[in-house]
């Protein structure tokens, strides 16, 4: 269903999308690719990533601008309106599951900080008991076992993107998995995101899996920010074309 590919989509506050779910047999998407072929795909994928990032709907004119988008992209927009995968208000274009979602997990991360909170409250009444010798000793031992085992759980809910979602994407499965999960829980849920979806375009850029970094070197040297090099000459609708050729060698795949 296109609600579950658009939820699967947003980024930073939703779980990431991996490329093997079946949206292509939505019948909105369908049509879209009817009309449009891949580039068409290319283009929805590309929108669907930024408004994401955003969380809130994107000015029309900033959207065209970010992936050059003219003539030929502009009757691909008009349609994804017309079929109503996309929607515009006042000029601002949004997706409704998207930002519907988004509430929802707002709500969700919310009440997971209150109750670290009010945890963290419960330890300072602690603190504040006047035998404070015994307590002191007590309180390290509860502190360092049962309670911070307790909050390091509830924490982990906050974690935007889980190790195995990065170990899976990158598809390059060397090195040692344990020291890799540590390093990618120290991150923040930014650069996590970066990371993700810096590893799609990557992947297009480099598609042969031996040739590509290995997941440790990749994090060490904070490869998210190296910018991806296109040999495209024309200089259109770079993005738009990456994201365009990973989905053709997906479904082509999918269908030998």
């Amino acid at each position: 269903m296109v609600a579950f590919f658009m939820f699967c989509w947003a980024f930073f506050i939703m779980k990431y999308f991996i490329h093997d779910t079946n949206s292509r047999n939505d019948e909105k998407v369908t049509l879209l690719f009817i009309e449009f072929g891949y580039e068409g795909l290319g283009l929805f994928y590309s929108i669907l990533e930024i408004l994401a990032a955003q969380e809130k709907p994107v000015a029309e004119k900033v959207l065209k601008s970010q992936l050059k988008i003219k003539k030929r992209l502009e009757k691909q927009l008009q349609f994804m309106y017309k079929i109503e995968i996309l929607s515009i208000r006042n000029g601002d274009v949004f997706n409704e599951n998207i930002l519907k979602f988004s509430g929802k997990y707002q709500i969700k991360k919310e009440k997971t900080r209150e109750k670290v909170s009010e945890w963290r409250n419960k330890q300072k009444d602690i603190k504040n008991v006047t035998s404070y010798k015994n307590i002191r000793n007590n309180l390290k031992d509860n502190i360092s076992k049962d309670n911070i085992s307790k909050v390091n759980r509830d924490c982990e809910i906050l974690i935007n993107y889980s190790f195995d979602e990065f170990w899976n994407a990158y598809d390059k499965k060397v090195g040692d998995k344990t020291k890799l999960e540590k390093k990618w829980n120290n991150l923040t849920d930014d650069i996590r995101t970066k990371i993700l979806f810096h590893i799609e375009k990557y992947k297009i850029s480099q598609p042969v899996k031996k040739y590509r970094k290995n997941p440790e070197a990749y994090l060490n040297n904070k490869s998210w920010e190296d910018e991806i090099i296109n040999n495209n000459n024309d200089g259109q609708d770079t993005e738009t074309q990456q994201i365009a050729a990973k989905l053709a060698n997906k479904y082509l795949n999918e269908e030998q």
